[in-house]
């Protein structure tokens, strides 16, 4: 077997291998590269010890059998027999659903999560969107600060159990996407500043030393972050990932790396005959992020829309703190400004950053569904001090408005796990440091980051009690109960009126029409020939909707089709979805 690392720094490198050493050799076409071949097969140790230094994992890693410290372990991905055919699912028309295998059960792992999978079928989802699942210390974690970026963190089930899950979910109909992370990496376990400079000083992010995108070995950088993406897609039969924060991605080359990238994953999809999908986290409100490479864009598929999230939060719950300030000042508004451009801050002025920020959609080249919209997601729940759900706070009523505005609205609905019963159970931020320093350290920096906004230190979960993780796990109990059933009915409702109605996914944002009345707080907005309308507010409005000939499609509470006037009477606390046939 071949192995081969590159350590452009390292005047010899060795491989340690099933209790053997052997001696890699430069490899003369290319720069930094060592190679060597060796007896190994699946499951096989090994490790690189740079000008005579200690063992370390490689870079590429397929599999840490003991975490991210132990010695990597040859894949061989040929071996494995996939029993379901396949020919891809794309995100156009798509509802995706996002999940912490970790938490989605008890159990925490992926063959658990894959025993679940048909809750989601008979939902009506079309992808499942996993969080990260690279290698990090101990047995539980969010999973953003893992490294070995080629490889599936040993207590999920390893590489095996992903191709299970996959496997799994192709058989009910179900793509899979996976979250990955490019912007940095783990502050435990992490060995590649001693192979290469794969991070550079000349930027630096929220998480240190920026990861080298544009400064001299780049190019490598580049090719390890792009071969990494490729063998998920190809190697697991992932339908597509989700990149974390690429506002974090520092890169002045000519040609960005999120282009490179989209360059390279719609070639593979080519190859392999199914499509392929790049779903982008930015802060940047760009729509350039999302512009196909041939009109000047970077290329990616669709990105989430934290706009249309901070809108809808802002109109449910009141609340009005740090980034939420501009969009609470009238949140109808907002939410119809998002629901019909996409942005909210589109070159206006950003009270939270103090500067004008993002840039219009041009709604006329852009389809809505390259946006994902969604009422909860892990950062918005798992980043709140106590991990507290919409659920902990809102009527069965509101929770349904939320659904309505989600499920029906133009961009690409996005659910997080449990939300689709209105589940209890909180989402906080847990970690299982193995190092006592950064334990202690992350432990104290949660409570004094919360302190500043007024939260007494006791009030703050503790990120390394396992109990923390425990709350966090979904009661499976829950959705055959009272109003939580009723709710998951009406998600399996609105996602069936999606997927029958055209109108749902007409992707023209231009064509979607909005009205409102903030001090009634009633909402409303057209679809091709449905009207949805949601009633936030604690009595029953009359809203106006010009639907004289409209029926009842779907409602949370009792409603009677409008008369001559056109006028539908919400309840309290409400919402319809009226269609003309």
């Amino acid at each position: 077997m071949r192995f081969e690392v590159w350590a452009p720094q390292a005047a010899q490198v060795a491989l340690e291998c099933a209790g053997d050493t052997h001696a890699l050799a430069r490899d003369e076409e290319r720069a930094g590269w060592w190679t060597v071949d060796a007896e190994a097969r699946d499951g096989t140790r090994y490790g690189f010890s740079l000008d005579g230094g200690p063992v370390l994992p490689d870079p590429r890693s397929r599999r840490q059998p003991d975490g991210p410290d132990g010695l990597s372990a040859v894949v061989e991905h040929t071996r494995h027999a996939w029993r379901t055919p396949w020919a891809g699912r794309g995100i156009r028309d798509a509802v995706l659903y996002e999940l912490h295998v970790g938490t989605y059960t008890r159990e925490g792992t992926l063959d658990a999560a894959a025993a679940r999978l048909g809750h989601l079928a008979e939902l009506g989802v079309t992808h499942v969107e996993l969080m990260p699942l690279c290698p990090f210390p101990g047995r539980h974690g969010w999973g953003y600060e893992g490294v070995s970026l080629w490889a599936v963190h040993e207590p999920y089930g390893g590489p095996e159990a992903l191709k299970r899950f996959v496997d799994a979910a192709h058989a009910l109909g179900l793509g899979v996407v996976l979250d990955v992370v490019h912007n940095h990496l783990g502050p435990s376990g992490n060995y590649l500043p001693a192979f290469g400079p794969y991070f550079t000083e000349t930027h630096q992010t929220p998480w240190g030393a920026a990861v080298n995108l544009d400064a001299p070995g780049s190019d490598e950088v580049r090719a390890y972050l792009i071969g990494s993406a490729l063998a998920w897609l190809r190697d697991y039969r992932i339908d597509g990932l989700r990149l974390d924060a690429v506002h974090a991605l520092r890169d002045t080359r000519a040609c960005h790396f999120l282009e490179e990238l989209s360059a390279a994953v719609d070639s593979l999809a080519a190859e392999l005959g199914r499509p392929l999908s790049l779903i982008g986290e930015s802060d940047l409100a760009d729509p350039r992020v999302v512009t196909p490479r041939a009109t000047g864009g970077l290329g990616l598929h669709a990105q989430w829309n934290d706009d249309f999230h901070h809108a809808l939060h802002t109109a449910l719950t009141g609340e009005s703190q740090g980034y939420y300030e501009d969009f609470a000042r009238a949140p109808l508004a907002a939410l119809g400004k998002t629901l019909t451009r996409a942005f909210f801050h589109d070159g206006t002025y950003s009270t939270f950053r103090g500067r004008a920020h993002g840039r219009p959609v041009d709604r006329a080249r852009t389809p809505a569904y390259r946006f994902l919209g969604y009422a909860q997601t892990h950062d918005q729940i798992g980043n709140r001090a106590q991990g507290d759900r919409l659920a902990a706070a809102l009527s069965p009523g509101l929770l349904a408005c939320a659904a309505a505005l989600t499920l029906t609205g133009p961009f690409t609905p996005m659910l997080f796990m449990g939300e689709e019963w209105g589940a209890t159970t909180p989402w906080q931020f847990f970690t299982d440091h193995t190092d006592p320093e950064l334990a202690e350290a992350v432990r104290r920096g949660r409570r004094r980051e919360f302190a500043a906004h007024g939260w007494a230190e006791e009030d703050i979960p503790d990120p390394q009690d396992h109990g923390t993780r425990d709350r966090s796990c979904l009661d499976w109990d829950e959705p055959a109960e009272g109003h939580h059933a009723r709710l998951l009915a009406w998600h399996r409702e609105l996602i069936a009126l999606r997927r029958a109605r055209g109108d749902l996914t007409d992707p023209d944002l231009a064509s979607v029409r909005v009205a409102h009345d903030e001090s009634a707080r009633w909402f409303a907005f057209r679809r091709g020939d449905l009207r949805i309308a949601v009633n936030l507010g604690k009595e029953e409005v009359a809203v106006p909707l010009d639907g004289r000939h409209a029926r009842v499609l779907a409602a949370w509470e009792t409603v009677e089709a409008p008369g001559a006037d056109g006028v539908v009477r919400l309840p309290a606390e409400s919402c319809v979805i009226l269609g003309t046939a």
